[in-house]
């Protein structure tokens, strides 16, 4: 009761200051905000004290914002006190609580993957484990943001979780001690030959810059005289980070992004300001469909400079800049101010949020529409589309059955059974998935009763309904059932035909598994299509040079 009296109070307060604004002029923008708020706090009042069912006015606000955010772009955001520690692990990429990797499956939340040296992971906790209650708490049924916020925590209390675990007939009780959990931003460095360095680089955190800086020097001291950056899968973060991992590269003084906004005060210049650490280094950067914002600083002012090939896919295409406002009562709103622009002069935002279509929806920039741009050596760029790689890399496109497994689990429920009765596995490096373990993996799914359809299959179901529904099916049954039988798999089948690709998720899983992340990546690195263009380029300094020309 006491709650509702404060929003009441605080709405009148509202009320006050709309009133005091009323003698605006109609077609002034700002008595249009003094009545907007006015009509939604009558609104918010009238509604809590007179609705037939009781409301619950915070979960009403909130819902009033999200909605209204929506209309935006989806980075302008309201975080409550309740979800600053989201907005923490954003920026910092820090929290505290248990570090693992969480997801649904089927009425739980599963433990994907512990962090090494996470709580989680010196508690023993393993890929597969099913979380039934926390702190006796049965957390059936309830989704992943509920079970995350009863697993974060003060730093030093402990948690206890209740589990079930793959091949063990009880439940488990583990004690985890909560920690401030650290998320790396480079989870993995090393070199691919005895010249050239890898960086696997995940996230601009606050620390983002000083990691890059330890894995360059450490590299350069190992031999290194090209390095490959990957930027695959990063969707960016804090844009002075992008500035200051660019310096290690670029001249001092060198403009990196420039911002504009509607407000004077968000336009800005951001520039180099020290010696680089590499200044010659032949350098190569990677980059994918999920390459966003400040990754795309950073691989766009290194192609606008020449200073480095670019190779992969193009980039996710966010060119938008967010600001952080503190508001009332410890919340915060993360808006978007300005637009960004790197050193060639172009913006390659690739969704256009200001012009909607009459359903709501948003489009990309045609290409027909992209305007041309030039590097520092001449060559010619585009915007409006994230950033195109020098040499690209067509994406893997997965088989239908290959999608199913992954999504069905069956993967991840058989590398989970497997590592309960195998402790140990060869090493990443040494890693090759053999036919016996490729059977194995198909006689589980028989066992499983693995079954799936085809878009065509299902396309065809719905045919049948339909001339059923119109009394046509007689006329075309024949016909129809012959397209079944065309149209109808195998799963044995299906499963020899697309081995390879079944095989290089089922050994990643594997790898993630016995080795967790480093083991992923370093298994990666030997096939990786990407890497090896990436390793042909640098090893062929007029390849290199006449790509940058």
């Amino acid at each position: 009761m006491r709650k509702n009296t404060r929003v009441i109070i605080f709405i009148s307060g509202v009320l006050l200051l709309a009133f005091g604004m009323l003698g605006l002029k109609e077609d002034d923008k700002r008595f249009q905000i003094s009545k907007g708020l006015d009509i939604f706090a009558t609104l918010f009042r009238d509604v809590n004290l007179f609705y037939v069912d009781d409301v619950q006015p915070e979960k009403m606000v909130q819902d009033g914002i999200d909605a209204m955010l929506k209309k935006l772009d989806p980075y302008t955001v309201y975080y409550p006190e309740t979800k600053l520690d989201e907005f923490k692990m954003m920026t910092t990429g820090e929290y505290a609580g248990i570090g693992s990797v969480i997801g649904m499956k089927d009425d739980y939340v599963v433990i994907r993957e512990p962090y090494k040296g996470s709580p989680s992971y010196k508690a023993g906790l393993l890929p597969g484990d099913l979380i039934l209650a926390v702190d006796g708490e049965n957390m059936k049924g309830k989704n992943v943001e509920y079970v995350s916020s009863r697993l974060k925590g003060q730093p030093g209390k402990e948690v206890v979780l209740k589990l079930q675990r793959v091949g063990e007939e009880k439940p488990l009780e583990k004690r985890v001690l909560r920690e401030v959990v650290q998320v790396p931003s480079v989870p993995y460095y090393g070199m691919l030959n005895n010249e050239i360095g890898y960086i696997y680089f995940t996230g601009f955190t606050d620390k983002a810059a000083d990691d890059v800086r330890s894995a360059i020097m450490d590299l350069k001291n190992r031999g290194a005289q090209s390095l490959v950056l990957d930027l695959r899968g990063n969707g960016g973060g804090l844009l002075d980070q992008a500035v200051e991992i660019a310096n290690f590269f670029l001249p001092k003084g060198s403009l990196i992004v420039s911002t504009k906004g509607k407000m004077k005060q968000w336009d800005k210049e951001y520039r180099t300001t020290r010696n680089p650490l590499l200044p010659d280094m032949k350098l190569a950067v990677l980059i994918d469909r999920a390459s966003a914002s400040a990754s795309e600083i950073l691989s766009g002012s290194l192609q606008d400079y020449d200073r480095a090939v670019v190779i992969g896919e193009r980039s996710f295409g966010k060119g938008l800049v967010q600001t952080t406002r503190d508001l009332v009562y410890n919340t915060k709103l993360k808006v978007t101010t300005a637009k960004y622009y790197i050193p060639s002069g172009r913006c390659i935002q690739a969704v256009d949020y200001s012009h909607r279509h009459p359903d709501g929806s948003v489009g990309t920039i045609p290409d027909s529409l992209m305007k041309p741009f030039k590097t520092k050596a001449g060559r010619t760029v585009y915007d409006g589309g994230g950033i195109t790689p020098d040499v690209k890399i067509e994406p893997e496109k997965y088989a239908k059955v290959t999608q199913e497994l992954v999504l069905q689990d069956m993967i991840f429920d058989f590398v989970n059974e497997y590592a309960a009765t195998h402790p140990t596995i060869v090493a990443p490096s040494e890693f090759v998935l053999s036919d016996e373990l490729f059977n194995e993996f198909k006689e589980y799914l028989k066992k499983r009763e693995f079954e799936y359809e085809t878009a065509s299959q299902l396309v065809l179901e719905r045919l049948v309904k339909a001339t059923q529904d119109e009394k046509y099916y007689d006329q075309v049954s024949s016909q129809v059932e012959q397209l079944k039988n065309s149209l109808g798999h195998s799963i044995d089948r299906d499963l020899d035909v697309f081995k390879k690709e079944i095989s290089d998720i089922l050994s990643d899983q594997l790898m993630e598994r016995y080795y967790m992340q480093e083991g992923v990546i370093e298994y990666h690195i030997r096939n990786d299509k990407d890497i090896a263009k990436a390793l042909e380029v640098l090893s062929n300094n007029e390849e290199y040079q006449k790509i940058l020309k």
